[in-house]
């Protein structure tokens, strides 16, 4: 099964663009006739080097300020404390982290809003005894406090999804994988192959459509959160073989997985926005600057670029960035208060192949 981390494809340096990338078959059309493409002013201008000397950097989220943001390292189990001039101190380790030896080990990572006063951090990561989501107390130094949230959530040597986020209702929204049984993804009563949403405690937050954890369903790998300028949750899915999307997500929506990958066309079923041929895209992270969403791509070791429309739901023509420059990119966050993204790299593991250390994060500019 693939899972985003097979054999890496590395393409010449150019953009796809428009009709250009739908004659190759690299991204699906959309939009319906007659739809409004969207339209994004900023686009990367500049890439520096933040910090160097990681080893699979997966998790970031930034702290009320700007002036530092923790970042997650998936195999040590560490928290790291970084600035903006590429300092890095360790804060801590998640208890209870064990690794799955392929995709598992401390994963999402996010900071509560509320977080002035009540110190809160939030992580996502593989146990003994499945996934687990888990709040701890972070003073500024170190962090204390462990405390389980939500168990129940099967893990498997890979798709165990990961990423966390909270959104503009204040709730934490998490991405669970199929563990490689994807009939989880369709059963409701699973917390597998789900977009979750919670309360600070880990309950089903209020408005749920099920009554449960469950927010959407019918996902197969979604390592990707990110809200726009309107509220409205977007996510990366990593496909098997054929197509990997990008989704609008919307509460009590399934999105198909398995029996469907890429576009459904069934009744019941929600289809992606924005769909790629796996060897392109692989994706994990989003973020979003300047209504458009920034993708961070694994095999196809590129950053993925949609405009997306605040009046509607139409998405513009995907283009692409960075191809094999960097190698496999994990991780893309915005930074607070400017037009610039964090994207770091997961090349230090089985499918990258380098050593440790050879990870890093990356500054980019939106222009």
């Amino acid at each position: 099964m693939r899972s985003g981390r097979n054999t890496r494809l590395r393409l010449g340096t150019g953009v796809v663009v428009g009709a250009a990338a739908l004659v190759a078959g690299l991204v699906q059309p959309a939009a319906a006739a007659g739809q409004q493409e969207a339209v994004a002013a900023g686009k990367p201008t500049g890439v520096k080097t933040v910090s160097t000397g990681w080893t699979m950097p997966w998790g970031t989220d930034w702290l009320p300020g700007g002036k530092s943001a923790l970042v997650t390292e998936r195999d040590s189990f560490k928290v790291y404390k970084a600035t903006p001039a590429g300092a890095r101190t360790v804060v801590g380790t998640v208890p209870y982290t064990r690794t799955t030896d392929a995709e598992g080990g401390l994963m999402g990572v996010a900071v509560d809003p509320r977080y002035k006063t009540n110190k809160y951090v939030y992580f996502m990561h593989t146990s003994t005894d499945g996934t687990r989501i888990a709040r701890m107390t972070y003073d500024g130094t170190s962090l204390t406090g462990y405390k389980t949230l939500v168990r129940g959530i099967k893990k498997a040597i890979v798709h165990n999804g990961g990423r966390l986020a909270f959104g503009p209702d204040e709730y934490l929204y998490a991405a669970t994988g199929d563990a490689t049984e994807t009939s989880l993804s369709q059963d409701r009563k699973s917390l597998n192959g789900k977009i979750l949403r919670l309360t600070r405690d880990g309950k089903p937050a209020p408005g749920n459509p099920f009554g449960t954890l469950v927010y959407s369903l019918g996902h197969r790998n979604p390592q990707g959160l990110a809200f726009d300028t309107k509220g409205r949750l977007w996510s990366a899915e990593l496909g098997e073989s054929s197509r990997d999307e990008l989704n609008l997500i919307k509460p009590g929506r399934n999105y198909g997985w398995p029996i469907c990958e890429g576009r459904c066309a069934k009744a019941g079923m929600t289809d992606p926005k924005k769909t790629w041929k796996v060897s392109v895209a692989s994706p994990s992270g989003i973020a979003i600057v300047d209504n458009a969403v920034y993708m961070a791509s694994l095999r196809g070791e590129r950053l993925w670029r949609i405009p997306i429309d605040p009046k509607n739901e139409s998405v513009g023509a995907a283009t692409s960035h960075y191809r094999g420059t960097y190698g496999r990119l994990r991780t893309v966050t915005k930074v607070p208060g400017s037009d610039q993204l964090w994207l770091s790299t997961s090349n230090a593991d089985a499918w990258g192949g380098r050593p440790a250390g050879s990870d890093r994060i990356l500054r980019v500019t939106i222009g």
